[in-house]
């Protein structure tokens, strides 16, 4: 039985106003049969990307190989000169082996060959670990002849350099016009709402120009939509006559953000049979959306959030092992830094040196926090407030302390204890908590991970007086996004990022 006829009488099935006519049929079996041409050429792309990466780690291989025993770094450890044959083996193993490790990074897929600055991160995170997996590897088995430890670095660094200068340049090549429009997705919006505003927003902004956005139709019927047009967004028709959009615009994917079961499923059997992409904006779901997946409960798929990036025990290790050599080497760097501004502090305002403060931690857990104390005594005997610029409250080095985060360096005993990181959403104190919960939306979902001595909505310039759903938009982003690259990278930010410190 056709679906059309399961649809309820006051449904609108999706079909072509009036009939559908010869030159509508003959175009769109034109249409089906170039996507099918065009289709091969991105396959092609990809098979091209995954050769010359091949080609660039055999290069990093024979450089590393060259930079090790044929120049000064020879003179590192008791190395005589090695002979390349009996390195031959080594650089077959290590080159698959990387070659693996940047394909299970998930680059070699049609739909991100215009994600530049994607692969390239990728490409990062796939090198660092491979550097470290060989050398680990091959200590532990103790290959002959064995593996010198600067040839698996200089290895590892000549492949990071030579890859991401290829794929720069390749980016360029598929980038140009007689290329990008096989690779770019034409992308039409069904329904309209706020998930589909911030969506178009995002695919809009998005450097790497792998959508070209057709426009948006009304799922609603002729005559009897409810809702106002969105401003300088192309509107191209009614959902009731998306045959004839998906001909004349000629739609590569379909993006639903708000459509009755009934005619979803329609549109979904009409995209495939179409060879277009169905896509499903979850409007249910407000925050952690990357993290969306489908589980089975009962034999019954269910759609949930369950796989942000530190709900990965081997991730939560990797974040606290760096936190702990982090917070040593701070705390071994910090103690004078501490002893110093203790005593201008002191000298300044009689007084306790440090200051201690009840703030929120993990899943709601208070904790103490700890700083060199920055401003006068009695400073909130009115109460718990943010520091502003030019506040009066602050203590002449007190205020040099916060523009540079000096008063946070006692923090790293914190992260040591385990109540915070070095990098995460910024702790607040439970008084003003209680009425952000009810006013920012999601603002109690950036306590799921420990709070951090700096964060991104911190090297973004939002601290202290500042906009705070944009700071809490910032701290699930992190959330969403975190990997040790990220940490490394916030943490180098705070250093020259001072905007709104004081």
């Amino acid at each position: 039985m056709p679906l059309s006829s399961q649809l309820p009488p006051d449904s609108m099935p999706i079909r072509a106003a009036g009939p559908v006519t010869g030159n509508m049929l003959e175009k769109m079996e034109q249409r089906r049969i170039w996507r099918l041409q065009e289709n091969h050429s991105p396959h092609l792309w990809v098979l091209v990307s995954i050769l010359f990466d091949l080609i660039m780690i055999v290069l990093a291989e024979h450089g590393a190989y060259w930079l090790r025993f044929h120049t000064s770094f020879r003179d590192y450890g008791n190395w005589a000169n090695m002979e390349l044959q009996q390195y031959t083996g080594h650089m077959m193993v290590g080159s698959l082996s990387l070659l693996l490790a940047i394909g299970w990074q998930g680059i070699y897929h049609r739909n991100v060959l215009l994600r530049n600055r994607w692969v390239a991160s990728k490409i990062a995170r796939a090198v660092l670990i491979w550097t470290l997996g060989f050398l680990s590897f091959s200590l532990a088995l103790k290959l002959q002849p064995s593996i010198s430890r600067v040839y698996v670095a200089l290895n590892g660094a000549c492949a990071l350099l030579l890859l991401l200068g290829w794929r720069h340049l390749f980016n360029h090549f598929l980038h140009a016009p007689s290329r990008i429009k096989t690779l770019q997705q034409r992308t039409l919006f069904v329904g309209w709402n706020e998930d589909a505003k911030r969506l178009w927003k995002t695919l809009s902004d998005d450097t790497a120009h792998a959508f070209n956005l057709v426009g948006w139709v009304d799922a609603s019927a002729k005559g009897q939509s409810d809702q106002s047009m969105p401003e300088n967004i192309p509107f191209v028709g009614y959902v009731e006559d998306i045959q004839r959009v998906f001909a004349k615009h000629e739609v590569d994917m379909v993006i639903v953000a708000d459509l009755p079961r009934q005619q979803m499923v329609e549109l979904a059997n009409l995209c495939e049979r179409e060879l277009i992409q169905f896509k499903l904006a979850p409007s249910v779901f407000r925050i952690f959306v990357s993290g969306l997946s489908l589980e089975t409960i009962a034999g019954t798929p269910v759609l949930g959030v369950n796989r942000l990036p530190l709900d990965s025990t081997l991730n939560v290790l990797a974040k606290r092992a760096f936190d702990i050599i982090g917070s040593l080497f701070g705390i071994l760097v910090g103690t004078p830094i501490v002893a110093i501004f203790g005593v201008l502090v002191w000298l300044e305002s009689r007084g306790p040196i440090f200051y201690h403060q009840r703030r929120w931690g993990m899943n709601g857990v208070p904790f103490d926090i700890i700083k060199i104390r920055s401003m006068k005594l009695n400073a909130e005997v009115q109460g718990a407030q943010w520091c502003t610029q030019d506040d009066p409250r602050r203590l002449r080095v007190g205020a040099f302390m916060r523009k540079w985060n000096i008063d946070e360096v006692p923090q790293f005993w914190n992260v040591l204890k385990g109540e915070m990181s070095l990098v995460g959403p910024r702790p607040e104190r439970p008084e003003l908590i209680a009425g952000f919960k009810h006013e920012i939306p999601h603002y109690n979902a950036r306590h799921h991970a420990k709070p951090g001595m700096t964060g991104w909505a911190q090297v973004k310039g939002l601290r202290g007086d500042t906009d705070l759903s944009e700071r809490i938009k910032c701290d699930l982003w992190y959330l969403e996004n975190w990997s040790l690259l990220l940490d490394i990278q916030i943490m180098f930010l705070t250093f020259v990022k001072r905007e709104n410190t004081y």
